[in-house]
This record gives C-alpha cells, structure tokens and sequence, in this order.
C-alpha cells in the first residue's frame, strides 16, 4: 500500500521518523503499542513535545502557531506516529475550536484563547450530544437565556469525551427557542467548567473504560463575552466543526497500522493445518479491506488537501466517515475472527500499567477485545453513518 513520494516528502517523513526515535518516551510507546490505560499527564506529556518542536497545531495556519505543513506531510507525519506508538493528540481544542476561532472568533477570542489552546493551559471538551439530540443534534434543548452581560445556561450535554480532564467547554446552546427551523436560534458558548452549576458525572462505556461523561449545567453563568460568533448562527460554526470531526474519524493512519498487525496475527494463526492468511475466504476479505483502506487514503488525501487551501471539507468528509468507520470495525471484526476462542476473554485490569499477569492468546494478539468493543461506536459519534448517508444525499446528489 506504499505510494510514491517525492524526495522532499521522503526527507519530511525520515525526519519524523528519527524526532520520535529520539524524543518519544520509550514506556510512553509501550502504553500506547500494549492498550495501556492512558492519563491525563500522558497526553500532556505528548502534547509538551510535540510544541517544543513546532508541531502541535498541524492544523492551523504559521501565523497562529501552527505547522504550516502540507497535506501530504501531514498525513505521512501521522502514519509515522502510529507506527511509533505515539499517543493521539487530543482534538477537541486543537483540531476542532482551534478552526472554529480561526475562522469566526472575535480578535478578543483569538488573541486570549488560541495561545492557551497551544500551552494546553486550557483542555476543552465537546458540549454538543444530548439525551434525545444525537445525530439529530439540531433538536438540542440546553437553553442559553440573556441575563444582561450574561447567559443563564441551562441542560444536560452526554457523551462528552475526557470531559472529566477539561476545564472548559464549547457548547451548544438554544438561544432563541421560537426560531422557525430547528438549526436557526442555536448559539456556539465558551463556558468554564469550574463555574457553579456545572457538574461531570462518568458513563462507564462496554470496555470498562471511563472515557466519556455526562455533564449537567444549572443556571451556570456564562459572560455574553463567551460567544463566538453571532447570536443564534452556531449551527454554522457547528457544521464548519463537524466537518473537521468526521474527517479526523476516519484515522486512516491507525487503520493501516491496524491492518498490518490483522495480517501478521493472520500468518501466525494455523487453519486447516495452514496459516489462516492462506484461507481462500479470509484472504479475499483481507484483500477488499486492503483495497477499501488504499482508497480512502487516496480519497483522504484530497480532502485534507482542500482543507490546506482554506476550504472547510464539506460533504466529501461525510463519505471519509462512512467508508473510514466501516474499515475500522471490519480490521476489528476479521482480528477477533482471527484469534478465535483467544479473542473472547476480557480482563478490564490487564489496561493498568505495571499489571503483570499472564497474557491471552498469541503475543501479538494485543487487546483485541477492547479495541472491537470501542470500534463498535465510531460508526455513531460525530454524526451516525446514517444521517451521514442523508447529508451526501442531499448536498451531493441533491436528492
């Protein structure tokens, strides 16, 4: 699946190549390579290094801090990373805000939040999913009412992500509850989560992990000097937001990574007194997960180029999506098929670090189970497959 690169993007990739063999922490890539439980300071600690090289906000233009790269070096950079066992850099401020403030923010907003989002001084979190506003977030209720030089919020936001590690939050809010459609009246605030009325409760998903929260707001304060934007045109910068999301789902640098050890796992294991990889019926779905990831890298590549050219990616980044969370949970699928009756144990406390006992299954079978349970989700968060499907239909086929 190797393409063909020019001397320069190969001189880029060696380069990141030999930073992390020299400044990515040895035990740090065995938490990540081993499916470690991972903490707050890990992230931090990644984060840290990637800014004292200059390349922590890939996504950003030079003059705002960021890498000022090019598409394709952003691409191989996160293949390099993946293969190195480097962690994943946090999105949610970077990634997400980070655009949205580039892009609509107030020169206030910029000049205060942009440098704390670069020092991680600030770690946001996502207020957008509610009870009964999921893929149909349009229909969200958090209500925001205007209380002189303040918003009075009001609701409840779930699935917010490492919200428990944040101490501020983009939030989604209706501030005009007599708006004619449902996507109009809806406000983008910037709210402290140490302010009163605030409070993050844990959802425990089905790996056992606590990586997503519910967070409740109760006549929490918000200046009216937290708003970005206009007043009641959120779901603008809400979309500009999403687009970035759905495209960063697609992680097509961790499904090439993933396959990878599909295919050395599927050497090791015998099927008919041969390596399974010989199985006429695996190998042939092996090879259309090949053919599907080789694809959607290509795909990918372009729409991560028109983001590098100014543009938003648009409805382009609901088929990256689609066909990115469709990989991601086949690669899963075919690695449990794989291990057979080694994929079916399950032993929360093995993610621990420092836990020693006895390992299930091959070496290299890794933790197969966790990882098919949390992929069972991507195909859901940042906007289900289904309503993705809706959004091509309609801006693309204009049906």
């Amino acid at each position: 699946m190797d393409m063909n690169y020019t001397p320069e993007e190969q001189a880029f990739r060696d380069d990141v190549r030999a930073w992390l063999a020299a400044e990515l922490p040895n035990p740090l890539a065995a938490k990540v390579k081993g499916g470690k439980r991972l903490h707050r300071e890990d992230y931090l600690t990644w984060h840290a290094l990637l800014r004292s090289r200059g390349w922590l906000a890939q996504h950003w233009p030079v003059e705002q801090g960021g890498a000022g790269w090019t598409p394709i070096e952003k691409h191989l950079f996160e293949e390099e990373c993946v293969a190195a066992g480097a962690p994943r850099v946090i999105p949610f401020g970077l990634n997400m805000l980070g655009p949205v403030l580039i892009a609509f923010g107030s020169d206030t907003h910029k000049a205060h939040y942009l440098p704390r989002i670069l020092s991680d001084e600030d770690w946001w979190a996502q207020g957008y999913s509610e009870p009964g506003a999921g893929s149909d977030l349009a229909s969200l209720r958090t209500s925001a009412v205007r209380d002189g030089d303040h918003y009075i919020v009001n609701g409840q936001k779930t699935w917010t992500t490492l919200g428990h590690f944040a101490n501020k939050l983009f939030c989604l809010c209706r501030t005009d509850p007599n708006a004619a459609k449902p996507q109009e009246g809806i406000s983008f605030l910037l709210i402290d989560m140490d302010s009163p009325g605030v409070e993050v409760r844990p959802i425990i998903t089905l790996d056992g992990e606590h990586e997503v929260n519910e967070v409740w707001l109760t006549d929490v304060r918000v200046p009216a000097d937290n708003l970005v934007g206009e007043e009641n045109k959120g779901w603008t910068y809400a979309k500009y937001l999403l687009t970035y999301e759905r495209t960063g789902i697609a992680g097509v640098g961790y499904s090439k990574n993933a396959l990878g050890h599909l295919k050395r796992v599927a050497a090791a294991q015998s099927h008919n007194g041969a390596p399974l990889s010989q199985d006429p019926l695996f190998a042939a779905r092996m090879a259309k997960l090949e053919i599907d990831l080789l694809a959607m890298e290509m795909f990918n590549l372009r729409v991560v180029a028109a983001a590098g050219e100014g543009k938003a990616p648009g409805p382009e980044s609901s088929l990256l999506k689609i066909k990115g969370t469709q990989v991601r949970q086949e690669t899963t699928h075919l690695l449990r098929r794989a291990l057979g009756p080694y994929a079916m144990p399950f032993l929360p406390e093995q993610f621990d670090e420092g836990w020693n006992g006895e390992p299930v299954g091959p070496d290299d079978a890794g933790p197969i189970a966790t990882q098919y349970f949390n992929m069972r989700k991507v195909s859901i968060y940042g906007g289900s497959n289904e309503i993705q499907r809706n959004i091509v239909s309609k801006h693309m086929l204009g049906l």
